[in-house]
């Protein structure tokens, strides 16, 4: 077994406990530095952090391997990965990145299949001149995703 697949074996184990929070990424580098990155259908509280954090350091021996660790949340532009991201972000606007084009909207719907995002654009005039504001609305296989982020408005 190596290193990472027991720091892997110890966070699934600590994740037990805890449904709501899911791994996103887990890194170990040549120096042995343990970067664990979690997100939560709720979000991440730091005892859930701290919990996860214990419960790799109580179980690694020092003397066998030395170590350093990181346990933190996803952070506010980290793109999305999972389908429970998604999920968990329903009514929140999203940059999505598709091979063709770039749409800024609102995710209305997330399933196991795809995405619906909402927006309103300005187009053409069907009769006559000028642009009117229309209603947009598509429904994106995750396939087709090249990369999703959540926009942050103040």
């Amino acid at each position: 077994m190596t290193f990472k697949d027991k720091v892997n074996g110890l966070i699934i184990d600590a994740l037990l406990e805890k449904p709501s929070v899911f791994l996103i990424d887990l890194t170990i580098n040549d120096s042995f530095k343990i970067i664990v990155n979690l997100d939560g259908d709720n979000g991440v509280a730091l005892q859930d952090c701290i919990d996860i954090s214990r419960a790799i350091e109580n179980n690694l021996d020092r003397e066998e391997q030395d170590f350093s660790l990181e346990v933190a949340s996803v952070g506010v532009g980290s793109p999305l990965k999972y389908r429970r991201q998604y999920k968990k972000n329903v009514g929140r606007t999203l940059i999505v990145k598709l091979a063709t084009e770039t749409i800024e909207a609102e995710l209305v719907e997330a399933n196991d299949n795809f995405i619906i995002l909402s927006w309103k654009a300005r187009e053409p005039k069907k009769v006559g001149k000028g642009k009117e504001t229309v209603q947009k609305r598509q429904e994106i296989p995750y396939t087709e995703i090249k990369e999703a982020i959540v926009t942050v408005t103040f």
